[in-house]
């Protein structure tokens, strides 16, 4: 694994993976499952780390036109974690994500579980989020 923010924006391959830095240790099965995708994988502590650095950095990378797909993977229920799904609308603001097939994950009990996009918008808006629930 490598510390997204030290790595050449350069060092980039068709599948670029970005997980919480704890998630290997905390779901190491889940992050097993990564392994299988590919070794192209990058660490971030969002409690660390502040998620604009994270978004210019990965800008960088996906500038370079090499990623095909983008995965994002966090341990569920951090609320530091999260914010490393929010990333993508943050891209979405800056360039051109269409040929990009992006996938976010959160590993719950050792296993991935795949997160929609409408999902981690409704996180992001309590109040639509509460409407939908009554």
């Amino acid at each position: 694994m490598k510390d997204l923010l030290k790595t050449n924006v350069f060092d980039v391959e068709e599948i670029m993976i970005v997980v919480g830095s704890c998630l290997s240790s905390m779901q190491p099965k889940a992050y097993e499952e990564l392994e299988k995708i590919s070794n192209n994988i990058y660490e971030v502590c969002l409690e660390k780390e502040h998620m604009n650095m994270v978004v210019t950095k990965i800008i960088g990378m996906l500038a370079r036109g090499k990623v095909k797909e983008l995965i994002f993977a966090t341990v569920d229920k951090s609320p530091h974690c999260v914010q490393l799904h929010y990333v993508v609308k943050e891209l979405e603001n800056a360039i051109n994500l269409e040929n990009i097939n992006i996938k976010n994950y959160v590993a719950v009990d050792n296993r991935l579980v795949e997160i929609p996009m409408e999902i981690i918008g409704l996180s992001k808006n309590l109040a639509k989020l509460k409407g939908k629930m009554e």
